[in-house]
């Protein structure tokens, strides 16, 4: 099974640490982010990896180049100036991704297991999101589990997930956010969820990862 990470954000909101550094880059327990999801994707036995870039991607291919050393393989798949939002993103790569595979946003740093999706079962069409107990900055939540009522507790969507290909089967590539994509599809039934209560952190301040880091560094 292949893997992506979504690395192509602007990280507005992580100035001026992104000034000249993709979100993705910025170190996490003296490591690029980014790095702890390659090895957590290697150590689920997945290693041919998809990274998508935009803001300053060089960077992260300058680091990375064919992933050899980091025990991958990575290619690569460049978006316009601004890039694409998620889904858009995930389009643009399908070429490269296959059937099936998992996703996750660089900007997270958890410690969920990636083999747990690797057991799935999916049908054509459908996909499988990992939701998390919402954190201060999204105290509403974005989704409600899949078996319950959409007007049920909403959790926030942890940015990792597996997908079908043809979950995308119909969308022309340009910019598209993933969200109402979901909403769609779960009111189709097409998407399953699960809540996942351990290790995750949106880095989406750099107040948010200097807390991270201090944390890790207890």
């Amino acid at each position: 099974m292949k893997a992506m990470i979504l690395a192509a954000g602007r990280g507005q909101r992580m100035m001026p640490l992104t000034q000249n550094m993709p979100k993705p880059m910025l170190k996490v327990a003296e490591k690029p982010l980014i790095e702890h999801h390659i090895n957590n994707l290697r150590a689920a036995g997945i290693t041919d990896i998809v990274i998508n870039l935009a803001w300053q991607g060089d960077k992260i291919k300058d680091y990375f180049k064919d992933g050899s050393q980091f025990g991958a393989n990575i290619l690569y798949s460049q978006e316009v100036e601004g890039g694409l939002e998620t889904a858009g993103g995930i389009i643009e790569a399908l070429p490269l991704l296959g059937d099936s595979f998992i996703v996750v946003n660089g900007d997270v740093y958890t410690d969920y297991d990636v083999s747990a999706l690797m057991q799935l079962h999916l049908q054509p069409g459908e996909a499988h999101i990992v939701l998390i107990e919402n954190p201060p900055h999204n105290p509403n939540g974005d989704f409600a589990l899949s078996h319950l009522s959409p007007d049920s507790q909403k959790y926030t969507f942890s940015g990792i997930g597996r997908y079908q290909a043809d979950f995308f089967k119909g969308l022309t590539q340009g910019i598209r956010p993933l969200g109402a994509i979901l909403r769609e599809k779960l009111n189709e039934h097409l998407v399953s969820t699960e809540l996942y209560i351990g290790q995750w952190d949106d880095i989406g301040t750099p107040e948010r990862l200097n807390q991270l880091n201090t944390r890790l560094e207890a």
